[in-house]
């Protein structure tokens, strides 16, 4: 058996290329002034009008309404943030920290709706405007937390004998402004802070190309099924999504295609039975982002390396990795590498003995091949229903994509006492895009809204995620309630089918969805203490521990239904599931393990010249996965 096999069979991206844009990316931010923009003629600085407290004007944006509604937005931050500078009265928390998060509300709605766009409709028009706004975003971040009066105040007050009287909410608020503000070199020299601003520009452009690469690939690839021989062992609803994928590209002369986002190539990937499009659908997905062409990020990669350790020592941090976890739960590299290294031989001894069961199937029927990444899925399908006699082609049935959300409600329903119902009078940025009004069922008081955005799309960045369109908060006696939406990108089937989805997709959905409630959960007096705004690492807890109540009886007797007959799935199928559970789960943990272990070692290398590639075969092999 080939070594090779370990390396090739993460199936993430091109091996580290999202691992480093995933749990080492920072938002820079930072700009310059602008001009007097009439809202009236841009809708983008308008108030958000109409139910809920105000919702996104989503059927007034234009793309082109974009750059000047970001420089308005700017110039009017800026002139805020001088006049809390400025102050001339002793700092307070009400004169410095609580007048910050007063500030800025009209830049915030419209980098809202910006960042929505950019992340499910990057059209080549919008994207041009990404880059252009990237990096004078960076620069107006840096002239706030570089305002050296402004930081006076704020360390005033952290500094001052009379915090100790303010709630603990308040008490909060006012560290992580400090804390954020010396974290982005508030404490610098001016040579420093300039150089420190150059790198935050620089990175900006950087980040922006790299998404922008990838979307291209994810966007712009796919591999065509020319008749139902290519079509072999996939299901009538993955051959429906296939087809249905030619029409949206408009790929003629094609039976379907498989597009290059992982819902629709782990299926793929998992039931044909041509290995030899296996193969091709599995290169696709593994080499976005490094392929021989002009969307390329290895150089991309190793000059975000480069400059990220360099701002580290700016910042006083011996690497990135140091500089991004002192805030985190983990607190230092040293024991964030002890986890995982202590997990790591245990995950490759499994996934060891998965390959070998899977080379041991193919060998018994007489497949005359080795194992090679390609196989993996298809052949772990197959293990999968020798040793626990489950099938995921008999679950797929039971999980349509509009039960699970309705069972993600029932879910809501008995654990926070939400109600979701149906929101039409609120605009919408695509018309995939459902949202609902969500409220506590026992005092039937308005929670918030949560919009839901399913379906892949060209512009539209792959994989599962929650956004904040609005935070929850109360200051200065208004009651301001959340927005908060979840977004995937599972392929649609043929017209009038409801869509099928996976086990784990199901759970993935959960997931999220735990993320969105955290979010409708929030109860906090200010902004930037809301929902989600908590340690980066503890935001996963809520979410896993929601993935739990996709499989309770109540949910799958109810939920979990046939489409066709509409009857409950089969005990004796959950039953199987169950026991299956713990399938696979040495591939499951190698395959984020890997991307987190090369992302820190990439990081911990601090300004040494890396090659990614090289980098990555390399520490694989000494991680003994091989190469």
């Amino acid at each position: 058996m080939k070594n090779a096999i370990f390396t090739r069979l993460l199936l993430t991206t091109s091996g580290l290329a999202l691992a480093l844009a995933a749990f080492f990316f920072m938002k820079d931010t930072n700009v310059q002034a602008a001009t007097d923009i009439d809202t009236a003629a841009n809708p983008l600085l308008a108030e958000w009008v109409g139910p809920y407290g105000g919702v996104p004007p989503f059927d007034k944006v234009k793309v082109a309404d974009f750059k000047p509604a970001i420089e308005a937005g700017m110039a009017e931050s800026l002139a805020e943030i001088d006049k809390i500078a400025g102050n001339t009265a002793a700092p307070t928390f009400d004169n410095t920290i609580a007048a910050l998060e007063r500030a800025g509300h009209k830049l915030d709605r419209v980098l809202t709706i910006y960042y929505i766009w950019g992340a499910n409709m990057a059209t080549p028009d919008y994207q041009v405007v990404q880059r252009e706004m990237a990096p004078k975003l960076a620069a107006f971040n840096d002239k706030i937390n570089q305002n050296e009066a402004l930081f006076k105040r704020i360390e005033a007050v952290y500094n001052s004998p009379e915090k100790a009287k303010l709630n603990a909410e308040q008490q909060r608020l006012v560290w992580v402004h400090y804390t954020n503000f010396v974290r982005s070199g508030a404490k610098l020299s001016a040579e420093k802070k300039a150089r420190l601003a150059e790198i935050n520009q620089q990175l900006a452009g950087l980040f922006t190309k790299f998404g922008q690469n990838l979307l291209a690939e994810e966007n712009g690839q796919w591999v065509v099924l020319k008749d139902g021989s290519d079509m072999a062992g996939l299901s009538q609803s993955l051959r429906d999504a296939a087809a249905a994928a030619a029409v949206a590209k408009k790929v003629e002369g094609a039976a379907g295609i498989i597009i290059n986002t992982r819902s629709s190539v782990d299926p793929f990937l998992t039931y044909s039975d041509r290995r030899d499009l296996r193969e091709k659908v599995w290169k696709m997905f593994i080499n976005r982002g490094d392929n021989p062409n002009e969307f390329n990020n290895n150089a991309t990669i190793t000059e975000i390396l480069q400059l990220r350790a360099e701002r580290a020592k700016l910042l006083g941090y011996e690497t990135h990795a140091h500089w991004r976890l002192e805030n985190a739960m983990a607190k230092t590299p040293e024991r964030t590498m002890e986890l995982m290294e202590t997990v790591w031989p245990a995950a490759i001894a499994r996934v060891k003995e998965e390959v070998a069961d899977m080379q041991a199937f193919a060998d018994k029927e007489g497949a005359n091949i080795t194992i090679e990444p390609w196989d993996y899925r298809y052949y772990m399908e197959k293990v999968r229903k020798q040793k626990f006699d489950l099938d995921q082609n008999e679950v797929k049935p039971y999980l349509q994509l509009d039960k699970i959300r309705d069972a993600m409600f029932f879910v809501a329903g008995e654990l926070f006492n939400f109600t979701f119902s149906p929101v039409t009078n609120a605009p919408v940025f695509h018309p995939d895009v459902t949202v609902w009004g969500v409220k506590n069922k026992i005092t039937g008081k308005h929670v918030g809204l949560w919009y839901f955005d399913p379906y892949a799309r060209d512009g539209k960045r792959s994989g599962a995620w929650m956004n904040a369109y609005r935070s929850q908060q109360r200051m200065d006696g208004k009651d301001i309630t959340t927005i908060v939406s979840n977004n995937s990108n599972f392929v649609k089937g043929k017209p009038g089918e409801p869509v099928l989805i996976s086990w784990d997709d199901a759970s993935t959905m959960f997931h999220e969805f735990g993320h969105a409630l955290h979010g409708l959960s929030s109860n906090v007096t200010y902004p930037t203490l809301s929902g989600t705004a908590v340690a980066r690492d503890y935001v996963e807890f809520p979410s896993q521990l929601l993935e739990h109540w996709l499989s309770t009886p109540e949910v799958l007797q109810k939920y979990a239904v046939h489409y066709q007959t509409g009857k409950p799935i089969p005990q004796e199928l959950v039953d199987k599931i169950e026991r299956a559970s713990t399938f696979n789960q040495g591939f499951a943990t190698t395959e984020y393990l890997s991307s987190a272990l090369i992302d820190m070692k990439l990081h911990l290398a601090g300004d040494k010249k890396i090659d990614p590639v090289k980098f990555e075969k390399e520490t694989l092999a000494r991680s003994s996965l091989g190469v």
